[in-house]
């Protein structure tokens, strides 16, 4: 595993982004983890927070894009951190661009923040997690009425490895399949156990013998195939 993806793992932990026990899913799936991307509050944790997307973002897609789109609302803080990151790292100035929630009618007109899309345009949208694909669902006609761009792929923080709506391939695989462009996670859940379990991080067990039991027991049932 990636030096960066092994401390991705641990900086989720540590931001207390990634939480173990037993949480509902809006779902309604009941799951041993959970990751919420709010958590990410501090300008140091979204400094860092940017620079993982960007590397694994260079990794995945290289850097042969324009616009980096996050769905509203926590793709916006996403793809301005990880712009001001692809810069600071590579030097290559790429343009953000989200969209609101609801479309403005005065000043700064229309439904996107940030850069507006152009035909031709080469886009990576940038989200925290994806279970069942449904803000892309969302996010992909926004992006198609606004210019005729090419969707080089998706990248998200983190692979739940579940099943998606379709009750058979996960999430990030159905998007794929469905639209045509690939889909990516900085790390999956499986890297995430495979560092965690039974090995300290920031000075504890957090995945010990019970919490892998429900782990396991969890995509038993909603592990993608």
């Amino acid at each position: 595993m990636e030096q960066y993806k092994q401390e991705f793992i641990e900086f989720m932990v540590d931001s207390q982004v990634l939480k173990f026990g037993e949480f509902t899913l809006k779902s309604g799936r009941k799951s041993p983890f959970f990751m919420n991307a709010g958590a990410y509050v501090t300008g140091t944790q979204l400094r860092k927070l940017g620079e993982y997307y960007a590397k694994a973002i260079h990794d995945n897609y290289g850097l042969d894009f324009d616009v980096l789109f996050g769905p509203a609302y926590k793709g916006i803080p996403l793809s301005v951190a990880t712009t001001m990151a692809i810069s600071e790292l590579y030097g290559k100035d790429i343009r953000y661009c989200s969209n609101r929630k609801e479309v403005k009618d005065h000043g700064d007109t229309g439904i996107l923040l940030g850069s507006k899309l152009k035909d031709g345009d080469k886009v990576v949208i940038i989200e925290d997690v994806t279970t069942s694909g449904k803000s892309i669902e969302e996010t992909f006609p926004i992006l198609k009425e606004q210019a005729d761009v090419e969707i080089k792929g998706l990248m998200v923080s983190l692979n739940r490895m579940e099943i998606g709506k379709g009750g058979v391939k996960s999430a990030l695989d159905e998007i794929q399949e469905k639209y045509g462009f690939p889909a990516h996670a900085i790390v999956t859940m499986e890297e995430v156990i495979e560092r965690l379990y039974n090995q300290e991080c920031q000075g504890k067990i957090v995945i010990d013998d019970s919490i892998k039991a429900a782990i396991d027991s969890y995509y038993e049932q909603y592990g993608a195939k």
